[in-house]
């Protein structure tokens, strides 16, 4: 296959066909919210020509915005979503398993933050993100019950609260990312959070490294990876999503189960950043990845500590079809 080129709420169409307009229930660094179009158009042909996805399989999930595109627009016969990050899949296996209680007490926070003055509620928002971090102590990610819950709430009221919507992990696993000042932040979108759980149904949600996808890869899956980005200079790190990071030796490891993955016969797409807007010279990914197709497509840059770095730029998506 390789080519050396290089809710329950919805709407009821004409058609009498169900419309889904499920999103992430986060904000999330490296969202491809913005490439979803262009991500479509290059889906392999079977896939957009049937609007069936027969095994879909994503082993870098973040915000999720393909995996519910896909949900909202095609249908996945068999889906199995993967990240290595604990807390985010803690969000994911809540929304599935207990979305009214998540709802209540989500709800139950937003009133107490959004009636509070600014100053309070940079002194609750610091309150709540040591509570979160205390919990790392004796919180167990193995077995689900009641506490799992409670975390998804404070996860995704920081998300919503915090500067930029950023999810940053120090060294020790602490969340670190500092207070937002948002006038009127919506902490509960309880309509999305019921959408999502529905599209989570028959879901096979997973916490580990992308090699896990292994196991669940066969001839003919359509895998779409989205790893943390590579920084495109020494400042723009944003890619501390786990307490490890993902180094460049990370991505040359990635690219070996790519071309593992490539020779089961599935097929393929990586997105990721592009060296070449910083340093012309920089051929990493296109030495990489040489024997599969490299597309350039146009981005804005969504997180920049400077107004001027949020112009467009080039991102890179790979495909094996």
């Amino acid at each position: 296959m390789s080519r050396k080129e290089n809710s329950d709420s919805k709407q009821i169409t004409l058609f009498n066909e169900e419309v889904y307009n499920t999103k992430p229930f986060l904000k999330w660094a490296g969202g491809k919210g913005q490439l979803l179009q262009i991500i479509d158009e290059r889906l392999p042909k079977e896939i957009r020509k049937n609007k069936i996805v027969e095994n879909y399989i994503e082993p870098f999930v973040g915000g999720g915005a393909v995996f519910f595109h896909l949900k909202n627009n095609y249908t996945l016969k068999k889906a199995t979503l993967i990240d290595v990050n604990k807390e985010l899949v803690v969000g994911y296996q809540v929304i599935k398993n207990n979305p009214k209680e998540l709802i209540k007490k989500l709800l139950s926070l937003e009133k107490e933050y959004l009636q509070k003055e600014e100053s309070t509620r940079k002194e609750f928002f610091y309150l709540i993100r040591d509570e979160y971090n205390d919990q790392l102590k004796s919180f167990d990610y193995q077995k689900y019950n009641e506490e799992w819950i409670q975390r998804a709430v404070y996860l995704i009221y920081m998300n919503k609260t915090c500067f930029n919507g950023l999810f940053r992990l120090n060294s020790k696993g602490e969340f670190n990312v500092p207070f937002g000042k948002y006038k009127n932040p919506k902490i509960c979108d309880n309509e999305n959070i019921l959408q999502v759980h529905q599209a989570l149904q028959e879901v096979t949600i997973l916490c580990g490294d992308f090699s896990l996808a292994r196991n669940y890869v066969q001839k003919d899956s359509f895998v779409y990876f989205d790893p943390p980005y590579r920084p495109l200079s020494s400042t723009a790190n944003f890619t501390d999503y786990s307490k490890d990071g993902f180094s460049d030796e990370e991505q040359k490891r990635l690219a070996d189960f790519f071309n593992d993955m490539d020779k089961q016969g599935a097929h393929l797409m990586l997105s990721n950043s592009d060296p070449k807007n910083e340093d012309p010279e920089d051929n990493f990914f296109d030495d990489l990845y040489k024997d599969f197709k490299i597309e350039r497509v146009k981005a804005k840059r969504a997180i920049s500590c400077k107004g001027s770095g949020r112009g467009e730029i080039t991102e890179l998506l790979i495909t094996n079809y």
